[in-house]
């Protein structure tokens, strides 16, 4: 998945633009009409944490600046996934609670709903520092509430699409959602029948390009669950076998759910993303390489499976070391390696493992280059976690479109291809080097005179420019343990401001 941010004065535009759609709010003009598509009905709970807001004079805001805040807040906390319910609420608040609602609603959607105390460790991506309270100020005094509450999301392209694929899947809730499929046998070409009108509609709801009338399994059904698979992240074969059938099942209210938890891991992105860097989205195992952000390169990923997931975390690869040998961690060697020995005595040193004493009464394993499972090329970036994106002799996990199998580093594909492109301009490290070090075996750190950014993030949900929004599994569950966080801390919010 690419993101982005505008290429032409990317805040600037961001901000103008979400302006506009908010000024034709206030005008009476739907949110979801402006971008093209009918009105939704807009719905939810308050999921914001309340927090005491910072002394502002009551005097600074006019009573139309109040009118005005009031509808913005209630019509954006909706178009950013904050709530679902419409109902409006602002209007009813006094001064003080309605500057105080804003400096919240700016928290959350500039920064996120999580308390530090609410991350998980592997969520290694951590929202800046942010206080609204200086522009929000500034906003009152120069009469700019649309444009600051306009300037608030992250100023992404990737983020503007869930908005509106947000807005397109509580459309399609809000019309009845869709039909559970059948289980049964396969449907395949040439079929007919109540199934196959079933699928057809089914497809229709979330395809605009299929005509869902007929009950027949023509090319043009082949056609639409070929773009459905693709969307889900599965085989593209055409046929409606028990896994496509799974995907196309899950409730909209889910994928509404998963959509909004993407636009929370949105908001802990740093202010600025490198427009070179390495990218890899673990859900969908794939990485992408960004040089003036455009992609150059992609190629298949394997990932961390679940119990051993690989972390979020932003960092810069500085070098690429060639024929690595693999110093195995401690909890692989205990958990798997050691008792594979104890069973096959002879196990280790068949597989080209050797024991090194680490001088404090220990042992630890460490894999020689000839065999190591890191293959013949490291990318090294520091992080907290000890992974790292590396080769690996096992090739036939790339052939899988379920490619959660490692132990938290990400397997490459291409890493060769990676590895000359990253060290394109390093002059002591150009392509014929590369090969002949590579196939002399020795191991060696190419150090990278650029270092590039690397991001690893956890996309679920991602969009197009046209709304048209793609899924994938939520293999560590980190959606719905996102959502169950936000939920209970705006309880705790909601059960402190009734004591207070």
């Amino acid at each position: 998945m690419r993101f982005s941010k505008p290429s032409l004065q990317p805040r600037r535009i961001a901000i103008i633009a979400r302006a506009t759609a908010l000024g034709a709010v206030l005008a009476g003009v739907p949110l979801a009409a402006q971008q093209g598509q009918p009105p939704v009905p807009l719905s939810v709970p308050q999921t914001v944490p309340t927090l005491p807001a910072p002394a502002l004079p009551r005097t600074e805001l006019s009573e139309k600046q109040a009118r005005q805040l009031a509808q913005l807040l209630d019509r954006d906390a909706v178009a950013q996934g904050l709530r679902e319910d419409a109902t409006p609420r602002a209007a009813s608040m006094d001064r003080e609670a309605l500057v105080g609602a804003a400096l919240d609603h700016a928290r959350a959607v500039h920064a996120g709903r999580l308390a530090p105390s609410d991350f998980q460790p592997e969520w290694g991506i951590r929202p800046q520092q942010y206080d609204p309270l200086p522009g929000f100020s500034d906003a009152v005094r120069r009469d700019r509430l649309a444009a600051w509450i306009a300037a608030l999301p992250p100023p992404y392209a990737g983020y503007d699409t869930l908005v509106a694929g947000l807005a397109r899947y509580r459309e399609i809730a809000a019309a009845g959602g869709w039909a559970t499929l059948s289980a049964g046998p396969e449907l395949k070409p040439g079929a007919s029948g109540a199934a196959v009108a079933a699928l057809r509609k089914r497809l229709a709801v979330e395809d605009s390009e299929f005509d869902a009338s007929g009950d027949r399994y023509d090319a043009a059904l082949i056609d639409a669950m070929r773009r459905a698979q693709r969307r889900y992240g599965l085989n593209p074969v055409g046929l409606a076998g028990a896994q496509t059938i799974a995907a196309l099942n899950v409730p909209v209210q889910d994928r509404v759910r998963q959509i909004m938890a993407n636009m929370e891991r949105w908001r802990w992105l740093p202010a600025e993303i490198e427009q070179n860097r390495v990218q890899v989205n673990i859900a969908a195992a794939v990485l992408t390489v960004f040089q003036g952000d455009s992609p150059v390169m992609s190629m298949k990923a394997v990932t961390g499976r679940p119990g051993d997931e690989t972390p979020m975390l932003v960092s810069r690869i500085h070098s690429v070391v060639l024929n690595p040998p693999w110093n195995v961690p401690t909890s692989i060697a205990m958990r798997e390696l050691w008792p594979k020995e104890k069973a096959n005595p002879g196990y280790l040193k068949r597989n080209g493992f050797r024991v090194i004493d680490t001088g404090d009464g220990g042992k630890r394993l460490q894999q020689s280059s000839e065999r190591s499972a890191l293959g013949r090329y490291k990318f090294d970036f520091d992080n907290n976690f000890s992974v790292y994106l590396h080769d690996t002799p096992a090739q036939a996990g790339f052939a899988r479109f379920d490619r959660l199998a490692s132990h938290g580093c990400v397997r490459l594909e291409k890493p060769a291809d990676l590895a000359k492109l990253l060290l394109k301009t390093t002059p002591e490290w150009q392509e014929a080097q590369i090969d002949t070090t590579v196939a002399a075996g020795k191991t060696v750190r190419a150090k990278m005179a650029d270092p590039v950014a690397v991001y690893l993030l956890y996309w679920t949900a991602f969009a197009n420019p046209a709304g048209q929004v793609s899924f994938r599994a939520d293999p560590y569950r980190w959606d719905g343990t996102l959502a169950a966080k936000i939920e209970a801390r705006s309880a705790r919010q909601a059960l402190a401001a009734v004591k207070g």
